[in-house]
């Protein structure tokens, strides 16, 4: 498993944090997104899911991938 922390800017509620997590779970990854720091903690298989397609996906919900 590789993990990564990624900073996503147009969080901010419960919302963001539970869109965020859900889009990462149906990737097959999984988040923890930190409102306050504007980060999301993602745990992949790097063997069957690139960090492009995490940071594209999020950016599909509506948000930036910095």
């Amino acid at each position: 498993m590789k993990n990564v922390t990624l900073n996503v800017e147009g969080m901010s509620c419960n919302h963001c944090v539970n869109t965020v997590e859900k889009t990462l779970k149906e990737l097959g990854a999984e988040g923890k997104v930190n409102l306050a720091a504007k980060t999301v903690e993602v745990s992949f298989n790097e063997s069957t899911l690139t960090l492009d397609a995490i940071k594209e996906a999020i950016e599909e919900q509506g948000y930036d991938v910095v």
